[in-house]
């Protein structure tokens, strides 16, 4: 039986609750891959509620800052410190190590990089990972997208997975709301206004949830606040069910990204739900948005809300049929399942 560590991001815990889609992934990955027939073990923080064999001595940054407060800039460093330790310990025992992670972790594997995978959830086209590439040529990488691996040098390439979610977390809805949705951090990376304009000059309701970004909260406050409205309601951060019943109820997710998106798991949760996606065309939504099939690639507000004149012409049985095909997480696992093997073979 392959032996497969799992190590978590130290930020939310396993899984998240109302924030943290890599956290999500590891989850449902570990899951999916249990279900092959694999041992899973998970490293992640100790508030995580999994029931997948965990190691970890420390909680999340979340709960931490949750108990005291505001806590040391440091203390990320110091999470990840310890769990790297609890790593080294017992690396002898797995057989693949998939890292979801920042970067210690190719320092700690050594000799045991070839027989590892590492997932960055995050961008990948700025100085931090082009230094940390440059130091790790012999550090395989998955890439969450072909346009991420864009980003990726050649010699770290393992190959790409797309992004999948339990097949029966979110349920088909045919009989949707009048209003639209956006799902996202409150940030000028995802463009919650755009959605706002885009729902106005479209003559729909909008309902957003998400996570004023603690990185730019100022944001939230000058460009999102001053534009809702009864028509335009900000929920606050959503967790699973909540953010089933928003996605299931909506006509359309609005996705007007601002930055190249790695993946986007929301575009996969809305059509897991059979809502049509309308996204922007930046990143990994060419590959994740089938236009005129799951949803419309757009490039402006304007295409935008041309979109939603067309967006009842989607049917949204073939969406969810199509997330069923290419997004659920035995998908994922099968996928990276196949990439292990390759690295051990090697």
């Amino acid at each position: 039986m392959l032996k497969i560590a799992q190590v978590a991001p130290n930020i939310f815990p396993v899984p998240p609750h109302d924030h943290g889609g890599t956290e999500r992934i590891v989850q449902d990955l570990g899951t999916a891959l249990r279900r092959l027939g694999t041992d899973v073990t998970l490293f992640a923080p100790t508030d995580s509620a999994t029931d997948l064999s965990q190691v970890g001595s420390l909680p999340s940054l979340k709960a931490l800052e949750t108990r005291y407060g505001q806590v040391p800039p440091s203390i990320p460093a110091v999470l990840e410190a310890v769990q790297m330790e609890h790593l080294r310990r017992r690396l002898p025992e797995f057989d693949i190590v998939h890292c979801h992670g920042e970067f210690s972790h190719a320092a700690i594997l050594g000799e045991r990089r070839r027989h590892s995978l590492t997932t960055i959830h995050w961008r990948v086209d700025e100085l931090d990972r082009e230094l940390f590439f440059s130091a790790f040529p012999d550090l395989p990488v998955a890439a969450i997208s072909a346009s991420q691996e864009t980003g990726i040098p050649a010699a770290n390439r393992a190959g790409i997975v797309h992004h999948g979610i339990e097949r029966d977390r979110y349920a088909l809805s045919e009989a949707p709301g009048s209003y639209l949705a956006f799902v996202g951090r409150m940030t000028d990376q995802k463009r919650p206004d755009a959605a706002i304009r885009v729902a106005g000059a479209a003559g729909r309701a909008i309902r957003l949830a998400g996570t004023v970004d603690v990185g730019n909260p100022l944001y939230f406050e000058r460009e999102v606040r001053p534009l809702l409205s009864e028509e335009a309601v900000y929920v606050g951060p959503v967790g699973d069910a909540a953010k089933g019943e928003l996605l299931a109820g909506a006509e359309a997710l609005l996705f007007p990204i601002d930055w190249p998106e790695p993946f986007g798991l929301v575009m996969i949760e809305a059509m897991a739900c059979g809502t049509p996606v309308i996204a922007w065309n930046r990143g990994s939504v060419p590959e994740i948005v089938e236009d005129g099939v799951t949803g419309f690639v757009v490039n402006s507000e304007a295409e935008a809300v041309a979109a939603l004149g067309r967006v009842g012409a989607i049917d949204r049985r073939g969406v969810r049929r199509r997330f069923e095909e290419r997004f659920t997480s035995d998908r994922m696992a099968a996928d990276y399942l196949a990439l292990y093997r390759r690295l051990l073979a090697r």
